[in-house]
């Protein structure tokens, strides 16, 4: 099932600037991934939703990549915790309330995160996540939703 895990879900962009286009016509925004999050920065883009956990690619990396409305989250590396998924639900509940983007810090691994983003998101929610050594993998929300409830399926036995 692992093999499962590491097929991208959605568009594979190689090179980040190319998705530049259709990342800007995201009405709601998620970036999971210190690499994704910070080639928004480094691109005056702002997920409304970043799930970061200081590591990019198993090395250490700090970074402050918005400055407000940061949540704290323990998840260890290979799972999906009752609490980021709780976390996540709550972070995507207040920006659709309040408009405030939020920010989302993992200890632990936030790799993830993907799957219960998909599950939990607004139908047009674009979702970003690196794909190591590959590129930019791009997801609107309601194109995987049932791809995203059979891999959680595989993850919970």
């Amino acid at each position: 099932m692992i093999s499962e895990f590491k097929k991208p879900l959605g568009k594979l962009y190689p090179n980040f600037e190319d998705a530049i286009p259709d990342i800007k016509k995201a009405d709601f925004l998620i970036s999971v991934g210190d690499q994704t999050t910070k080639n928004l920065k480094d691109n005056d883009l702002t997920p409304h939703l970043g799930i970061i956990d200081n590591r990019i690619q198993r090395k250490d990396h700090s970074h402050d990549l918005i400055q407000n409305n940061i949540l704290e989250v323990n998840n260890p590396a290979g799972t999906i915790t009752d609490d980021l998924w709780e976390t996540i639900e709550s972070a995507i509940k207040a920006i659709n309330t309040d408009g405030l983007k939020r920010q989302i810090v993992v200890k632990g691994e936030e790799d993830l995160a993907v799957l219960p983003c998909i599950l939990i998101a607004p139908e047009d929610t674009i979702i970003l996540y690196g794909q190591p050594n590959e590129g930019l993998v791009y997801v609107k929300a309601s194109d995987v939703k049932s791809k995203a409830k059979e891999l959680m399926s595989y993850s919970k036995h």
